[in-house]
């Protein structure tokens, strides 16, 4: 039996919001990573996400919407809290600025470590996908709230 299911009951008898059970993420490649940006999500430090959008389209994702509820697992795929999306926008990856970077919460939250990680992180995946990356690359730029 999946932890989600029950992890979500969990929550909606914790916090009284109900619905269906929302799409599950994880930050990060699996493993560590995703432990590690998992911690920073429930330390209040982590409050943003980037992903290209190119990826949304490969996989037929719907792009995130204001308010839109996520659970977000560690590595090990264990839910540990749901996330609700406060703002989301598209632009080149050369747009994101340092409130964006620091909002990310990782390395040390410098605009400059955010473009040198995630340059890194999209060009490998781009490679993975076998499509192109550069700095016009449009990025999906995702600020959250943890709810619980």
């Amino acid at each position: 039996m999946s932890m989600i299911e029950p992890f979500w009951s969990g929550f909606c008898a914790r916090t009284g919001i109900t619905g269906p059970v929302p799409p599950v993420t994880a930050f990060g490649d699996p493993g560590a990573q995703q432990d590690a940006l998992a911690a920073l999500v429930l330390a209040g430090r982590k409050r943003a996400t980037a992903g290209l959008l190119a990826e949304y389209e490969a996989e037929q994702l719907p792009l995130p919407q204001k308010g839109d509820l996520e659970i977000f697992t560690d590595g090990s795929a264990t839910p540990l809290g749901v996330i609700r999306t406060t703002e989301m926008r598209v632009g080149p990856f050369i747009s994101v600025d340092a409130a964006f970077a620091a909002d990310e919460g990782e390395g040390d939250g410098s605009l400059d470590y955010w473009r040198d990680e995630h340059r890194r992180f999209f060009q490998a995946v781009a490679d993975a996908q076998g499509y192109a990356f550069s700095e016009q690359s449009l990025v999906v730029f995702v600020r959250f709230e943890l709810i619980g």
